[in-house]
């Protein structure tokens, strides 16, 4: 054993018993975190706008501070955009990190000195919890490979601007930055095609041990290099053994990915944003992730089915409940203050409090009353996959209200096979049973001959990728909407059926 790898267990050891104090008093904590906010704040434009001087319970805020989405948050980011300090944070933040709007365009989210410094600790904690739990830390001696957006930061307002994980790169620790890759010259790559081709050169002859990325992006770097290898990724890397990503459901790819690999290899799974850094996976031995409760995140929860209404009840912590789809709110060290993140998440344990992602509020499919969700399209898929031969690398479901045939209507799944299955209609009914069993309102809907079976259209080789390319989303944090209320996506992927 080196004694980096002896260190890392070590400081595994201390890092884990820290944070079980906060773990063992979540309710407590979150006031904490909640009162330290309002109190930094108070000085701030935000704050003097919402009386943040008179705001002593959870209850005045609420009553002061209602739920926004980023066009309601705009107006005070245009004023940090022009120079003026103080407005929703105090100071001005270090960066901002733009995202994709959907309604706005570009999407500017402030991330400050105190926010930057948690996201950086839940990523070292994710793999120190791993480390504690399985004793294993060899791979720390090894080479790591993070797939991301370019490093290289534009300027707005006196402010550095770029995709988060370009930020996230300038925070790599020294102790991990021998052992990184790609170089920085090639996470500089803007095109990702010719990125990937150069990760690819600097990656294949070394030891690669730990490979970190949104799932879609990293599986055409696997295929990559097998075709040029023609070997499984396992073999090419033979101590491999971690798999870290976010921003998408691992499960549906877990399938292609074995099989690219030539074996199963450990995965943690992250939940990561612009925003802030609000959970992880702490133990191989279950699904969920850990919700990061001291964090500089205050987290207020929405019943999905009631955001909508006029006056949606909002909880916090310890008034939430299993099993229930709720949108996430927060607010945050980095001046974001009852934000919709858009996220939805559902508790899977309350001791602790742990979270899956279920989709996102906006995305979802009740054209006709059903209030489908990506939880339960991934589910879906995943038993297609384990029931039968097929490989699936993509795909997205959209209803189709007015079929030309005139017949009743239906989902329509576009999957990229990476494998067709033998028994079509067979892996079709698993999908649609699937979905029968966990949507009671998809049930009646086709029970009450309302809705017919799903469908299936079939998308051609890299048909996804080269979607992605042709609007200029290709690789990065970029990822197919896994599911739609309209037809806007799926018409524009017509072109790439087969």
């Amino acid at each position: 054993m080196s004694l980096k790898s002896f260190a890392a267990k070590i400081f595994a050891r201390r890092i884990v018993r820290r944070n079980l104090k906060w773990i063992a008093n979540p309710v407590t904590t979150q006031k904490k975190v909640f009162e330290e906010l309002i109190a930094r704040a108070k000085g701030t434009k935000f704050g003097s706008d919402h009386d943040f001087s008179n705001i002593k319970t959870y209850r005045d805020f609420v009553k002061n501070v209602p739920i926004r989405d980023y066009e309601q948050l705009k107006p005070y980011v245009e004023l940090i955009k022009e120079g003026k300090t103080d407005i929703l944070w105090p100071g001005k933040p270090l960066y901002f990190a733009k995202t994709s709007g959907t309604t706005s365009g570009a999407k500017y989210i402030p991330i400050t000195k105190e926010s930057i410094k948690h996201q950086v600790n839940a990523s070292r904690d994710a793999i120190l919890t791993y480390i504690h739990e399985t004793r294993n830390s060899k791979f720390v001696d090894g080479r790591m490979i993070f797939l991301q957006g370019s490093p290289e930061l534009d300027e707005i307002g006196g402010i550095k601007m770029g995709r988060l994980s370009g930020i996230s790169a300038h925070y790599v620790p020294n102790y991990l930055q021998k052992n990184r890759l790609p170089s920085w010259e090639t996470n500089c790559i803007e095109d990702w095609e010719t990125k990937v081709n150069a990760i690819i050169e600097e990656t294949e002859n070394e030891d690669m041990t730990v490979i970190a990325g949104i799932p879609s992006w990293v599986q055409m770097y696997f295929e990559k290099l097998k075709e040029k290898h023609g070997k499984d990724v396992g073999a090419l890397f033979k101590n491999f053994e971690l798999f870290i990503y976010g921003g998408v459901n691992y499960e549906p790819y877990r399938a292609k990915f074995e099989g690219l690999i030539g074996r199963p290899v450990d995965s943690i799974e992250l939940f990561p944003a612009s925003e802030g850094f609000f959970a992880y996976q702490d133990t191989q031995r279950e699904k969920g992730m850990l919700l990061l409760l001291n964090s500089g995140i205050f987290y207020e929860f929405v019943k999905a089915d009631d955001f909508f209404g006029s006056d949606p009840e909002r909880l916090t912590i310890g008034e939430v409940e299993l099993g229930i789809n709720y949108v996430m709110i927060i607010s945050t060290d980095a001046g974001l203050w009852s934000y919709n993140l858009g996220d939805t998440v559902q508790f899977i344990s309350l001791e602790p409090f742990k979270v899956i992602v279920s989709g996102r509020i906006k995305h979802f499919i009740s054209a006709f009353g059903e209030h489908v969700i990506a939880k339960e399209v991934e589910q879906a898929m995943q038993e297609g996959i384990k029931n039968t031969d097929a490989e699936v690398n993509e795909f997205t479901v959209a209803p189709q209200i007015t079929p030309t045939d005139g017949g009743l209507p239906y989902h329509e799944w576009l999957i990229e096979f990476g494998k067709l299955p033998s028994d079509m209609e067979k892996f079709i009914a698993i999908l649609d049973q699937s979905l029968q069993d966990q949507n009671s309102y998809y049930f009646d809907l086709i029970d009450g001959k309302i809705l017919q079976t799903l469908k299936v259209s079939c998308i051609e080789k890299d048909g996804f990728k080269n979607y992605m390319k042709s609007i200029g989303k290709l690789g990065g944090q970029n990822k197919i909407q896994r599911l739609s209320n309209d037809r806007k996506l799926a018409d524009s992927l017509q072109s790439y059926t087969i």
